[in-house]
C-alpha cells in the first residue's frame, strides 16, 4: 500500500504520527484530542452538536480481505460469504459479507476495535468539520460509488486518494458501509453524553456509516449520516476499519512510523 501523503493545509495530518498494529499490519493515524462538532443537521437524527473525544488512532484503511484471510487462518473463524475475498486480485479491497461480530472478532483478535460512531465521524469529517471526507460539495470523482463504479464493486482501499479524509483517512465516503461499536438510535443525540460517546447501552440494531459501491443518492455519503443495521445481517457493500482508543498503545502491539508529507 502507498504510504499516506500529507497536506499541510490540514493541520492535523500535518503533525498527526502514524502507528503500525503488527498483528494485522493495520496502519493508523493519531486523532488528537479535542471538541468538534458532530452532526450536521441536515436529519433529525443528525442535530449539531458539540463532543469532547480522547485522543484515538483510527485506520487509514478498511480491513482488507489479505488481512481478514490471515485472521481466519489463524483462528477458524469462519470466512466471508463471497468468492472474491481470496482471490488475489482483491486482496487490498475491502473484505465484505462479514458482520457485526465478525468485524468485532477480528478487532479483538488483533488487539483494537470498532471505532464508536463519534470517533468514526470526527476522523471522517477532519478538522475543517466538512460535510464529505474532502470539503463541503459532493463529488462522485472523489469516492467509490454507483455512478462510477463500472462494472465494478469495491475499490481498494488506497483508491480514491483524492477523496482523503483532512485526517487522512480513506474511503470513509463510498466503497463500503462500515461497522461501527455503537447500537443505534434514532434520538441518541438528544441524550447522548458531552464526553466520548459510546451509543445507547442496549438496541437491536448498530450504526454503520459511510455509503457504498452501490448507492446513486450524494446525501447518503454525507460524514454525519447515520445508518442503522442488523449486527448479524452479512452484505457485499459491507465492511469496517479497526482503531486504537487511548491508553493501548502501551500494548507492545504497535510501532511508529513517520509520516512523510
Amino acid at each position: 500500500m502507498p504510504i499516506i501523503q500529507i497536506e499541510t493545509q490540514n493541520t492535523w495530518r500535518a503533525m498527526s504520527p502514524l502507528i503500525i498494529n503488527q498483528k494485522d499490519t493495520s496502519l493508523l493515524v493519531w486523532i488528537p484530542p479535542g471538541e468538534f462538532e458532530m452532526g450536521d443537521g441536515k436529519e433529525t437524527s443528525c442535530p449539531k452538536h458539540r463532543v469532547h473525544l480522547d485522543g484515538y488512532y483510527m485506520g487509514v484503511y478498511c480491513v482488507t480481505n489479505r488481512q481478514y484471510k490471515v485472521f481466519v487462518d489463524k483462528t477458524g473463524h469462519r470466512p466471508p460469504d463471497n468468492s472474491k475475498w481470496v482471490a488475489p486480485e482483491y486482496a487490498d479491497h475491502p473484505v465484505v459479507c462479514v458482520n457485526w461480530e465478525d468485524a468485532t472478532a477480528y478487532c479483538a483478535w488483533a488487539g483494537l476495535q470498532l471505532p464508536t460512531e463519534a470517533q468514526w465521524e470526527k476522523s471522517a469529517r477532519g478538522p475543517s468539520g466538512f460535510i464529505y471526507p474532502w470539503g463541503n460539495e459532493w463529488d462522485q470523482a472523489r469516492c467509490r460509488n454507483d455512478k462510477n463504479k463500472g462494472d465494478q464493486t469495491t475499490c481498494r482501499v488506497y483508491d480514491y486518494p483524492e477523496g482523503v479524509s483532512g485526517c487522512g483517512t480513506y474511503n470513509q465516503s463510498g466503497s463500503v458501509w462500515e461497522w461501527c461499536q455503537d447500537w443505534y438510535e434514532s434520538d441518541y443525540y438528544k441524550k447522548s453524553p458531552r464526553e466520548n460517546p459510546a451509543g445507547p447501552s442496549t438496541g437491536s440494531d448498530r450504526v454503520i456509516r459511510g455509503g457504498s459501491w452501490n448507492i446513486d443518492f450524494a446525501g447518503r455519503y454525507r460524514a454525519a449520516r447515520r445508518i442503522n443495521d442488523d449486527p448479524p445481517y452479512r452484505s457485499d457493500n459491507g465492511g469496517f476499519r479497526a482503531c486504537l482508543p487511548p491508553g493501548q498503545r502501551q500494548s507492545g502491539q504497535v510501532r511508529q512510523r513517520k509520516a512523510r508529507g
